[in-house]
């Protein structure tokens, strides 16, 4: 795999937006558009030499003269690591298309990406949703990102999150469970772990997915990267499902992001009680789609009018098919006592033919008893009065 991407991309070009990498701190928009117009080669040469515009000076000269390549590439193949370059085939064009749509700077594409496993970004992220949410979570968000993430995962879709505790981890799991792929999207280095408690999820996704950072070998994590970092979540999928959220939360800023960026913002609903969700009901409030179930996000991101949601199935009963005088006789007839025709009419309201004509009909179906000139509702028709009953209560 090494020597098919050597074969592809010149040594020089991935040499250069290593370098990059190191010398401007993410998001860069200043340093990305030189290395758009004179090609990393040249921005790199340019950087080094300080002959630069004031913007990209001002993202570089602090680390200019950090010249590591060599260790942060040996760095990332001891941890199985590998740089990716817009140059690659196996480059997400298509998903990072969306950073065109915006005019911010905080929302540039990355210049290149250290990526970790053996899947292939472009083909991981064809049909990719994030899940992202609380790490304070409840076991109700927990369980609802698990439930949700194995299903998007059966149906072949690839779940892309943080990797932190709560939400990110439990969603990891889940398309793990499921014998899917995931990616992790990292604020620091492939060579640490964060947080350190998810250490072996991280090395599982690694060995079934890709885990994905564009900070070099080294780097720890620190807030604003979170922050930056949360932009390539939203970037490499089609959609983002905010599982849980407070009101103010990393969770939010990834919803923003995917919003700005023009992909499908979803997000579950939770007890109106609950400060976890909060968050998702305001989402809610302003147009993002509630989803409850992996077929409605499936459907909401997936291929256009080919992957949509079944229909669940709803309870039926005897009763549906009633036209609305049959309905009213049936709502009138008592579950124990008979009564006559003439009680039947003032019940419900109709003259005595039509409630005859009701009547007839209501036998007919099962729904009604005769008794001695008077009419009940039939045992069926009683214990379904009393499971309707019972569910109100």
């Amino acid at each position: 795999m090494t020597a098919a991407r050597s074969a592809v991309v010149a040594e020089e070009i991935v040499r250069a937006r290593a370098y990059l990498l190191r010398a401007a701190e993410p998001p860069a928009p200043a340093t990305r558009k030189l290395a758009d117009l004179l090609g990393p080669v040249g921005a790199a040469q340019a950087v080094r030499r300080g002959d630069v515009a004031e913007d990209v000076a001002a993202e570089t000269s602090a680390r200019c003269g950090a010249d590591r390549v060599d260790a942060d590439l040996a760095a990332a193949a001891a941890c199985g690591a590998r740089l990716l370059v817009p140059e690659d085939p196996d480059w997400p064009q298509w998903p990072f298309a969306c950073f065109a749509l915006t005019d911010r700077k905080d929302l540039a594409p990355p210049l290149a990406l250290w990526v970790r496993g053996p899947g292939p970004l472009a083909d991981l992220t064809d049909r990719a949703v994030a899940m992202v949410g609380a790490r304070a979570a409840t076991g109700y968000g927990t369980h609802t990102a698990a439930e949700l993430a194995a299903g998007l995962a059966a149906a072949e879709q690839t779940v892309v999150s943080g990797a932190a505790i709560g939400i990110d981890g439990a969603a990891h799991r889940g398309a793990l469970a499921a014998g899917g792929p995931t990616i992790a999207v990292l604020a620091c280095g492939l060579d640490r772990a964060y947080p350190t408690s998810h250490a072996g999820l991280i090395e599982r996704i690694a060995r079934q997915g890709l885990v994905v950072s564009e900070y070099p070998p080294g780097a720890v994590p620190a807030r604003h990267r979170f922050l930056v970092r949360n932009r390539l979540i939203a970037a490499l999928s089609a959609g983002t499902v905010v599982v849980e959220a407070a009101l103010r939360s990393g969770a939010q800023r990834t919803a923003s992001d995917a919003r700005e960026l023009g992909t499908v913002l979803m997000a579950v609903p939770g007890p109106v009680t609950s400060a976890a969700s909060a968050g998702c009901h305001e989402l809610i409030r302003q147009g993002a789609l509630l989803v409850t179930r992996a077929e409605e996000i499936t459907e909401a991101t997936g291929r256009l009018g080919v992957e949509l949601a079944q229909e669940p199935v709803r309870e039926g009963r005897d009763t549906d098919a009633l036209d609305e005088v049959q309905a009213r006789v049936h709502d009138a007839l008592p579950p124990r006592a008979a009564r006559d025709i003439a009680w039947l009419a003032v019940e419900a309201g109709l003259g005595p033919d039509v409630v005859r004509s009701a009547l007839n009909e209501l036998e007919r179906r099962g729904l009604a008893e005769f008794h001695e000139g008077r009419w009940q509702r039939s045992g069926k028709g009683r214990r379904q009065a009393q499971e309707r009953s019972a569910r109100r209560r």
